[in-house]
């Protein structure tokens, strides 16, 4: 079975499609527990940073390396992304209405919203895991490749590369490696005396998924099910890995997930001073 999986993989190819006609599916669903705090209130994508939520971040990254379709997979409180994108814009401008007379009228006043992009938002289930999520948007995926990702990362990965090396490589799934962070502090000692001690610092050796893909559509028809337990960490993944289908891009820069009320915080202050490596935008 698994020689039949790896032989359905596309021949290596050095062309690349044109990235604004390529899918960018986002994980949108999730009920965000460990950040309780706001996600009582909100679906984590909508948590802000600086008073824009985190998808909003995450879809600029995209736009900046000519990304512009975007496949939204909803679930908790999904009602709330759709109007957040209904409403796009309109609590940023100035606007006229006039009242009686019959049916009221309102006037826009300023820019209209300069982002050029296409989003689609798809219900996929309260509880569905996140590889059935994927496989319930397989009608929109209408491109030989997508890339994916998860409603509560950021980072200032080139995404431009992601995908060259992606489609170069000729293989399904290509997945970002980032080295894991410590959260506890770390100390350099000598004897009975600390030389030397980081408060957060980034470990040098291993890596994890940062939790950016690119992959071919065959992912979705040969390694994904709609059972809506189906999680695309585990089986999907370790199966695409398991046939040698599986390619890394490297990632040293920067890359934070906002699991915790401590993430929100830290990724605020980064984005208030003036700091956040991850606004790659203009």
């Amino acid at each position: 079975m698994r020689e039949e999986r790896a032989d359905m993989a596309a021949e290596p190819t050095t062309e690349v499609p044109p990235k604004a006609d390529v899918p960018v599916v986002i994980l949108c669903g999730g009920m965000g527990t460990r950040i309780r705090e706001a996600s009582e209130k909100l679906p984590k994508p909508l948590i802000d940073i600086g008073g824009k939520p985190i998808l909003w971040h995450i879809m600029k990254t995209y736009e900046a390396a000519g990304f512009r379709r975007f496949i939204l997979c909803l679930g908790y409180k999904g009602d709330l992304i759709r109007r957040f994108f209904l409403d796009y814009g309109k609590f940023e401008r100035d606007f006229t209405v006039r009242l009686g007379g019959g049916d009221e009228a309102v006037d826009w006043h300023g820019h209209t919203p300069s982002e050029d992009w296409e989003v689609t938002l798809v219900e996929t289930g309260l509880l569905t895991g996140t590889g059935a999520r994927v496989k319930r948007v397989r009608q929109y995926l209408d491109q030989p490749f997508y890339m994916m990702t998860y409603g509560d990362g950021i980072g200032n990965v080139d995404l431009d590369a992601l995908y060259r090396q992606h489609v170069a490589s000729g293989k399904i799934g290509t997945v970002t490696g980032v080295h894991p962070t410590s959260r506890f502090g770390e100390m350099h000692v000598d004897g009975d005396e600390v030389t030397e001690f980081n408060e957060k610092p980034t470990m040098a050796d291993g890596w994890v998924s940062g939790g950016f893909f690119g992959f071919r559509r065959e992912m979705v028809d040969t390694y994904l099910d709609d059972d809506p337990d189906l999680l695309l960490e585990k089986k999907p993944l370790q199966t695409l890995a398991a046939d040698g289908q599986m390619g890394v891009y490297r990632h040293d820069g920067f890359w934070m997930g906002m699991d915790t009320y401590r993430d929100w915080t830290e990724l605020n202050q980064l984005w208030d001073t003036d700091r956040a490596p991850w606004k790659v935008w203009s």
